[in-house]
């Protein structure tokens, strides 16, 4: 390991993971996959059932910036118990309509600003005759 990932892994807890969650995932983890954004997933070792939570352990490693909105839709149910097969156990094929996963841009170059925002883009319209400005008296 290099001295600068060290230093990351031991001051943030926002990039990838935090010695804690390295031991962690060394001693009680099992390691389940991978998604396309390089996300490692794992679970409790043997599938265990916590006896506090009731349901087995599942956790993410992320590829860089722990954002919750760079895990897939598939990846996601499974982190919420919401599927008992991880997509790395699956064959699943998506259907030609549907689109593939990408993280929310808020706060970023990439966000969407809609005509006449005031970040947005190109110039505001001008107001109509149904504003009339408030003005005190």
């Amino acid at each position: 390991m290099k001295l600068s990932d060290f230093i990351t892994e031991t001051f943030t807890w926002w990039n990838a993971q935090t010695m804690g969650t390295r031991f962690h995932t060394w001693r009680y983890g099992e390691f389940v996959g991978t998604d396309d954004f390089g996300n490692r997933y794992f679970r409790t070792k043997g599938g265990k059932i916590d006896p506090a939570l009731g349901f087995e352990r599942r956790w993410v490693i992320y590829n860089g910036v722990a954002e919750a909105t760079a895990i897939p839709p598939g990846w996601h149910a499974w982190m919420h118990q919401r599927s008992d097969v991880p997509p790395s156990q699956e064959t699943y094929v998506p259907r030609e309509w549907e689109k593939p996963h990408r993280a929310n841009p808020t706060g970023t170059v990439n966000a969407y600003h809609p005509p006449g925002s005031a970040i947005g883009f190109g110039h505001r319209p001008e107001v109509t005759g149904d504003y009339k400005a408030w003005t005190p008296e």
